[in-house]
Parts: C-alpha cells; structure tokens; sequence
C-alpha cells in the first residue's frame, strides 16, 4: 500500500474550470471519502488520480514517487466503478482472475490470490457463475475482488453503491468497512451521499464547485461545519437555518423571539446572521437562554423509535424536529419550540461560521 498527495491540483475543460488548487494529503492504510453534489468535480478528481484524466496544472505523488507522466496502466492502482464493468461472457473467476492472466502471473499464484479474495467477499461458492447469474450487490463484490487480487497501492471507488437499492446499499457499507478494517488498505471513495461519507471514512472530503470546503473526521465536519455549505450538506435531515440580526449581546431570530449568542461569540449590534440548528438539538418547548417561538406540525414522520416533526415557523424553509420515540401531535398543532445557544452555530453574511473568542 501506499500513501497519496495532490499538489495544487487544477482542471479545465475549455473555458471552464472544475478544479482549482486541490491539496490532499491521504495516509498510507487510510480511508478518505470524497464527497459533494453532483457536478463539484469529485470523479474528475479520481479519474486524475486513475490517470484516466490529465490535470491542467498542480501534481500527484503516490507512495512518495511523483506520476505526473506515468501512465494509467503503470500507476499501480485499481478502481471500482459504479456500472461494475464485468465481461458478462466470463465466470466470476475469470473476471478476477483476467488482469493478472495478462501479466503471466503463475497459474498457481493467480488461483491462490482469486480464491482468498473470494473467501472475503463471500464469493467462493459463485467462482463458476456469469455475471448474468448474480444479484447487483454480488456483481460489486466481483468488481471489489476483481480490484482486491492486483494488490494495488490504492484502491479507487468512483460511486461503486450507486445502483443498487437502499437495502443492498446498507450491506454493501458493512462488507467495505470490514474489507477495510481488515485489509488496511490505502482507499479513495468518491460519493454525492453524505450517508456512505459518515459512516465509511477515516476523514471526510467536501467538495463544491472545483474547491475543498473542508476536511476532517466524520464527527469532527458534523459537529464543527467550516460554513454554511458544509452545514447544510453533511446531516440528514440538514441543519435548520435562521435569520438573526445581534442586539445587545443576544440575537433577534427572524422566527420570533431572542436567544442569548452561543458561548464566547461577540457580534457587534446590527450584524446580520444566520443561526443554524441541527434536527435533534431544537428542543420542543422551553430551553435556557432562548425565548421560544411558535410553530404548526405540518408534517409528522413516526419512524417508531424517533419522529421527524416538520414545522411552519413563518419562515421560507419549514423548520425540522428530530424527536426519540414516539408522539401524538397531529398535523395543525402548535407547538413551542426554541434553541439552546450552546448547540447552535452561527455564519456571517460571508457564510463562514463564527469561532468563538
């Protein structure tokens, strides 16, 4: 395995920019996920890092060896892509077993290598079936095994869940969290589901418009957003987001009402900010240093071990309240609800979170 730099990577097609001065740095064994809307660049950036695309400026280093003019083919990496891309004329072991035919591999090495990658895919009693004949989450084990048996520096993952149901998603991030925790291999994995980035990385990658927003542990980006962006973007539902203007050392919510600013923030009178929430920490009722304001259930999801209440505040966007359990409110209720300044962050008119002093 190997570790992986990117210096001051850029990427134009024609007139138009997708990536402008990347800087990335991921630790040999280390699980780094990629992760934004559809169109930030992210596969751009993989298919660079694959040498399927070559960059317009900046430079890539794989195990410490620059590979700016190395081809694909030599980079010593394998990439699993969302389509899989099997030869649907060839058996499981034959798809595995290919690339390394070619490169006159042993014959006893070749099957030696196939048969312990299948073993840890669970793939050992479908060696003799043809694409055709498996299920989708079985076709993206091939292809994860199919990577696996090259023993390359790093592992590329271009969407690799993207076809397959909600259900086979969920198994599949369990079998590449444990392939991960096992092999402790270098892997790349480019996703637009914050979902599969929360819960497969060592650290996060967020990306919009060509640009890193921010990197960092899973809980880390969660919990300490860089701006609004990433605020809204990691966490489902997203984070709630208020209007507020200071005033006298508290923040006046265009929703109603005062709240104390949270802990060691100071904003000067008339400063125009917004206020954001996440789900689980607006509290339903009364909480200190906030006076609450009125809401409408407009929509009550009862999950059964947690309800999402859905509210009008008078706002543009409705407000949205994570609840653990059950409840009985019914749509046209109101409610009170308020914010604790200790769990709200709060954006500039630049949407650049605010620090604390």
């Amino acid at each position: 395995m190997a570790d992986l730099r990117l210096r001051g990577i850029a990427k134009s097609f024609g007139a138009t920019e997708v990536l402008r001065d990347v800087e990335l740095e991921v630790a040999d064994g280390e699980f780094v996920v990629l992760v934004g809307p559809s169109g930030c660049g992210k596969s751009t950036l993989l298919r660079i890092v694959a040498g399927l695309e070559k960059q317009s400026a900046g430079d890539i280093e794989i195990g410490g060896a620059n590979v700016n003019a190395v081809p694909a083919a030599d980079r010593g990496l394998a990439m699993v892509f969302q389509s899989y891309a099997l030869y649907p004329h060839m058996t499981v072991y034959k798809n595995m077993a290919f690339a390394l035919e070619n490169t006159r591999m042993p014959k006893e090495q070749i099957t030696a290598r196939v048969r312990e990658a299948a073993a840890m895919l669970r793939l050992g009693e479908l060696l003799e079936r043809k694409p055709a004949q498996l299920s989708g989450g079985q076709r993206q084990r091939v292809a994860i095994g199919r990577a696996m048996v090259r023993e390359p520096k790093v592992f590329l993952f271009d969407e690799p869940l993207s076809n397959l149901d909600a259900e086979l998603r969920v198994a599949m991030r369990k079998e590449l969290a444990t392939l991960h925790a096992s092999i402790k291999a270098t892997m790349v994995f480019v996703t637009h589901d914050q979902t599969e980035a929360m819960t497969l990385a060592d650290r996060i990658v967020v990306m919009r418009a060509g640009v890193l927003e921010q990197i960092g542990r899973p809980l880390d980006v969660y919990n300490h957003p860089a701006n609004l962006f990433v605020a809204g973007f990691i966490g489902s539902p997203r984070m709630n987001f208020f209007a507020a203007a200071a005033e006298g050392g508290r923040l006046r919510l265009a929703a109603g009402g005062m709240m104390d600013a949270p802990p060691g923030i100071a904003l000067a009178d008339g400063a125009k900010v917004t206020v954001g929430v996440r789900p689980e920490h607006v509290a339903i009722g009364t909480a200190a240093g906030c006076d609450p304001f009125a809401g409408a259930v407009e929509i009550n999801e009862q999950l059964g071990g947690e309800s999402y209440l859905y509210c009008g505040c008078g706002l543009e966007e409705q407000v949205v309240v994570h609840s653990p359990g059950q409840n009985e409110l019914r749509v046209g209720d109101r409610i009170e609800l308020a914010l604790p300044p200790g769990r709200a962050h709060v954006f500039d008119g630049d949407g650049k979170v605010v620090r604390p002093a």
